[in-house]
């Protein structure tokens, strides 16, 4: 005996899409890097946070990449072991403390960086300027949607 049920329509629906084209461009990056610069995804993010945003807690990073506290914490220790993170405390908040990358850290930003921007290019190199434009607006868009679905 079935059941009468809706159908979730995957192919169509939005979240389902937008997280499989995260995953499989997240994974072509990873590729980059992952076996020359012995990197994992959580670890690259960490490090391309902190390349755009140095001195930030672990705590900041998770919050601007949306991912599990849990994990980034995991990356950065693997990230300080390696030499590629420091942490030093806060100025006067001794409680509070920051992470940055070492010398050795933005050596390897510095290379893949070019690597991470030409992978781009080609992804969008098959759209007009006026669909780049748009998509750009449009994840605008969302993004701010997606935070109003918080209220």
């Amino acid at each position: 005996m079935q059941l009468d049920h809706t159908i979730l329509e995957l192919d169509r629906f939005l979240p389902y899409r937008l997280s499989v084209l995260s995953n499989r461009i997240s994974q072509d990056l990873a590729n980059l890097y992952a076996e020359r610069f012995d990197l994992n995804v959580t670890e690259w993010r960490v490090m391309a946070v902190l390349g755009r945003y140095p001195e930030l807690s672990a705590t900041e990073v998770a919050e601007r990449t949306a991912m599990d506290k849990v994990a980034i914490s995991r990356a950065v220790t693997s990230l300080l072991a390696g030499g590629r993170l420091k942490r030093r405390t806060h100025g006067a908040d001794r409680r509070r403390s920051v992470l940055s990358l070492t010398a050795k850290g933005l050596r390897v930003y510095d290379e893949i960086v070019p690597l991470a921007l030409a992978y781009e290019r080609r992804l969008l190199e098959g759209l007009p300027e006026e669909e780049r434009a748009a998509l750009h607006r449009l994840l605008t868009r969302m993004e701010e949607r997606e935070l109003a679905t918080r209220e």
